[in-house]
């Protein structure tokens, strides 16, 4: 079992809760050292990326359970089930959940569980896809303790809640953070730069990430024109503008920004797997891509993987360069930060960092 700063917060709940051995009622449940795995970004800052959208479709299953079962006092073995769309609403009322997707309900939950424990049969949702029903698995909310049987589900329901405090608190600090830079006089100019350039470390948040490299290209951008039309003599001058087309670091099949009027299309991505940059590149027919990630290695190491890559996968020379010669741009760490700098030549630095500070407050929900 790992551990990890949560942990003990863990081990404290299920000693309150059950009354014995907090540690020991860990180690005899898969779902709890599940949970475990997935809270362990609960004390690393705003910075680390939280875990949301697996935890909360065990929170609401418990949730229906823990009504039927102890509330309304019914055998939850003859229970008819939940109703997806209920679960599915109730996911998006809670803290960071408003734009969660349904794919933990489906299916995403029982194959990471799978993933992190292989050996058991057992999934966490049991579903009847004709009916849209869904109920948890009461095997893995009851263990066996001191030759009595231990209900975890009123635990887990107060682990995750300490959870969501935890991520809420420093998602909160952030942006308190981002509104006391804002204040920052220009003699203090340093501070904000170091703040903004902090948000860029490969260790952050993808979702930070994304929006600070957003942020960063649209003020990179901002002050330059093209003149354009269908004949020489009626040029029509425009402004560069970016424009984010979804959701932050979503599993959408999307592209990230998009620039007017060039049709510049940019991904963020933070990672080298080269499967996921050809399958980009194929999604658009080889349509020019610049791929914006989150890494501090050099832009020739990294065309050299790709390459390298691309050989393996491809064998022949003439695909290998039509894949190669669809990535128009590679945008590194390095490079996010020489293109802020320019940013701040030209004036932008508050304007940067009141993109961060919107960005933010609509990917997590945040209201003020």
């Amino acid at each position: 079992m790992i551990k990890h700063e949560f942990t003990q917060r863990i081990i404290e709940q299920l000693s309150l809760d059950t009354g014995f051995d907090g540690e020991e009622i860990l180690n005899l449940s898969s779902l709890l050292q599940y949970i475990n795995i997935k809270t362990k970004s609960a004390n690393r800052g705003s910075k680390s990326r939280g875990s949301f959208a697996n935890l909360y479709a065990i929170y609401v299953l418990l949730e229906d359970y823990i009504k039927v079962v102890f509330e309304q006092k019914e055998n939850y073995s003859k229970y008819e089930g939940a109703v997806f769309t209920e679960l599915f609403r109730r996911q998006r009322e809670l803290s960071f959940g408003a734009k969660l997707q349904n794919h933990a309900l489906n299916h995403r939950l029982n194959e990471e569980f799978h993933k992190y424990f292989p050996t058991i049969n057992e999934k966490i949702i049991l579903r009847d896809i004709p009916t849209a029903r869904y109920w948890i698995n009461t095997n893995l909310i009851q263990i066996k303790y001191s030759n009595k049987k231990v209900d975890l589900s009123k635990s887990i329901i107060s682990i995750i809640n300490l959870y969501i405090d935890a991520k809420k608190d420093a998602f909160e600090s952030f942006i308190s953070a981002c509104e006391e830079i804002k204040g920052i006089s220009s003699k203090d100019e340093i501070k904000i730069v170091n703040f903004v350039i902090n948000l860029l470390k490969p260790n952050v948040d993808a979702r930070l990430f994304e929006i600070v490299s957003f942020a960063i290209l649209k003020y990179f951008y901002y002050d330059k024109e093209i003149y354009w039309g269908y004949s020489p003599d009626k040029l029509m001058k425009e402004k560069l503008k970016l424009y984010k087309t979804g959701r932050t670091n979503a599993n959408d099949g999307g592209i990230d920004f998009v620039m007017r009027p060039l049709g510049y299309f940019f991904q963020v991505t933070e990672t080298l797997d080269v499967k996921k940059y050809f399958l980009d590149i194929d999604k658009l027919e080889c349509y020019p891509i610049r791929f914006v990630i989150k890494t501090n290695d050099e832009i020739d190491k990294i065309k050299k993987h790709l390459r390298e890559g691309a050989i393996k996968q491809y064998t022949i020379d003439k695909i290998v360069n039509k894949y190669m010669d669809s990535i128009e741009e590679i945008i590194n760490i390095p490079q996010l930060i020489l293109y802020f700098n320019k940013s701040i030549e030209n004036g932008f630095l508050n304007h940067v960092i009141e993109e961060i500070l919107l960005q933010s407050r609509v990917e997590f929900n945040y209201q003020e």
